[in-house]
């Protein structure tokens, strides 16, 4: 699935926002007209926003803001929404026939975990990115489902964060957000305080925990203290009415406390609304860090089963994402979901054949070149 492209700008001094649309009779302000090479020279000036093109060459600027020689407009949708920017790029930030948009709020992090699938980057990227969100926010569909906000850190954002979600409400009213956040920010009762004027009760807040020692998830995540801050903010945000869950990473430094941690969420945390167990993502630091990190999924099957069935049979609700059904043991299978994004999702060669692969949820893409060695499809 290709997300990003990128052609030669004309006339496009700014970023800009649009949804792109293929229907002369369709546009507007806020329209980005595609055009493929052979269509060219059909379409005019208009009240569009600007024009994305295949073609290779233009003899004279036919339009006021143009990109062409674009590769291919192909993965673009009508109704997508993209941003286009000076130099040429072209980036998806909302697909219209997909259930699984994220918001990317920041790229920097207060954390530096050792399996950070988008490592942090040191630069003030935050007005910039909230800015596309704002335009973006109004231009996605009203029936939209489901939103993810996600980064890096997003409530380094500051006000802008709970600025961005009160707009998300206002424009979204009917749909579900999920925020990735690590929670540490949370610790501080004034911030999460300010969930109350937000006034959303279908944001839902995706908190790691990785250990109930506090040494141990220190390390993994590498920050001092933010274990007890993670704690902390989970705890304030339950204060003030919001919903959370606890995401774990399957990993060679989570797994020997797995139970453990299992039994200190029910024990301390027993009003979080999810608890999901991940799978590894080979991507980001994780290949730099393999030694530390790297445990096959089949043998730490035990460990998974007693930890996701202990806490199922205590009443709460819990989901194991990332993993395929082959590594798992049968009476695991009913916490499986198909987790992966759909850009992102992808099977072996070997399951291509195999009778359960409908009700698998696959690979990361990425996760194609480290895998189980027990990978098998069921006749």
């Amino acid at each position: 699935m290709i997300l990003r492209t990128k052609g030669k700008s004309i006339n496009i001094e700014n970023h800009l926002v649009g949804k792109v649309s293929r229907d002369i009779s369709s546009v507007n302000t806020n329209t980005i007209l595609l055009i493929d090479d052979g269509n060219y020279d059909v379409y005019k000036k208009g009240s569009y926003l600007a024009v994305l093109t295949t073609k290779k060459e233009l003899k004279s600027v036919d339009f006021d803001k143009v990109i062409y020689n674009i590769p291919s407009l192909d993965h673009l949708e009508d109704g997508d929404i993209v941003w286009i920017s000076s130099d040429g790029n072209i980036n998806t930030l909302y697909r219209v026939n997909s259930n699984q948009n994220t918001l990317l709020a920041t790229e920097r992090c207060n954390s530096n975990c050792l399996m950070c699938s988008q490592p942090p980057r040191d630069r003030n990227d935050i007005p910039l990115l909230y800015e596309i969100n704002h335009q973006l926010i109004r231009l996605i569909p009203k029936d939209c489902p489901e939103l993810g906000i996600s980064g890096g850190e997003p409530t380094l954002m500051g006000d802008l964060f709970f600025r961005m979600l009160r707009d998300i409400k206002i424009e979204l009213p009917n749909t579900e957000i999920h925020v990735l956040t690590n929670g540490r920010t949370f610790a501080w009762d004034k911030v999460a305080a300010k969930m109350l004027d937000v006034n959303n009760d279908r944001v839902m807040f995706g908190i790691p925990l990785y250990s109930d020692f506090y040494q141990q998830h220190d390390f993994i995540v590498q920050a001092e203290n933010a274990f007890y801050q993670t704690i902390l903010g989970i705890h304030n945000l339950e204060r003030y009415g919001q919903r959370v869950e606890i995401r774990i990473v399957l990993h060679k430094q989570s797994i020997p406390r797995l139970l453990k941690l299992a039994k200190y969420i029910y024990k301390n945390l027993p009003f979080v609304e999810h608890i999901a167990f991940m799978g590894l993502e080979y991507i980001g630091y994780t290949p730099f860090n393999i030694d530390k990190l790297w445990i096959d999924p089949y043998e730490y099957r035990t460990e998974l089963t007693d930890s996701v069935l202990y806490l199922a049979e205590k009443g709460m609700n819990v989901s194991i994402y990332n993993t395929p059904l082959c590594v798992l043991p049968e009476n695991t299978w009913e916490y499986a979901r198909k987790s992966i994004s759909d850009w992102k999702n992808d099977y072996l060669p070997e399951c291509k054949g195999c009778s359960k692969l409908n009700d698998c949820g696959g690979f990361f893409r990425w996760n194609l070149k480290k895998h189980s060695d027990y990978i098998k499809p069921f006749e």
